[in-house]
């Protein structure tokens, strides 16, 4: 039985909030690499609370002088039917973070929003679409989405750079097709010489999208 769990992250933004962005970081990194998205969401997603936690495992690719490089699971094996046994392993812990942080904030699915890059965006595109109801919405950069869809409908926009050499751009239609396939709404672009990383229109339209998400939920 898997008894990991997440023990770090950081927060941003507003002590009230009506609204919650979780941040799931890519492999090898850690939580402050994405909570610094935080200082520019938050100026027009008022209301919100950023959280952005470490994966729970220590990344097996990390060379050694790297304590703080985490991983949701091992990516050494990038078989299809391998990864989702790896997100499969991390599911039940980022889905007992959720619920923590929900009732620390006094707050539903609803008004949650999940924001991953890389195998963040995995995660995301996994286990927002399996939680116990559906959430407001799902921004995954530089993606990909393995096995099938959860049963939550919830609309979805994937942002990737045409010259991403970490995670194909071809990963940016295939999700896209299975999403639709699944009737999902799904919104999003794939930027032309970007690279596997955020530049300023992602993170601006990646805002908005999550401002659009946020508004259609609220009464």
């Amino acid at each position: 039985m898997n008894d990991a769990e997440i023990t770090n992250f950081y927060s941003e933004g507003s002590d009230n909030p009506k609204n919650i962005v979780i941040y799931l970081h890519g492999l090898g990194s850690n939580g402050l690499d994405l909570i610094s998205l935080a200082n520019v969401m938050g100026h027009i997603l008022k209301d919100t609370i950023f959280v952005s936690p470490d994966a729970p495992f220590a990344c097996d690719m990390a060379p050694p002088g790297y304590p703080n490089s985490y991983q949701w699971f091992s990516l050494q094996d990038r078989d299809p039917q391998v990864m989702l046994k790896g997100i499969e392993n991390a599911a039940p812990i980022l889905d007992a973070f959720i619920k923590e942080q929900l009732e620390k904030y006094d707050l539903d699915y609803g008004d949650l929003a999940l924001c991953g890059f890389s195998q963040g965006t995995m995660m995301s595109l996994y286990q927002g679409t399996r939680l116990p109801k559906p959430i407001a919405g799902i921004l995954g950069y530089s993606g990909a989405h393995i096995g099938e869809t959860g049963p939550n409908k919830t609309p979805v926009c994937l942002i990737h750079g045409e010259a991403d050499d970490v995670v194909p751009v071809e990963a940016y239609f295939h999700a896209r097709q299975e999403l639709e396939k699944a009737d999902f709404t799904v919104t999003g672009h794939t930027t032309p010489e970007l690279t596997h990383s955020i530049d300023e229109r992602g993170l601006r339209e990646g805002t908005l999208f999550l401002q659009s998400v946020f508004e259609a939920e609220t009464p």
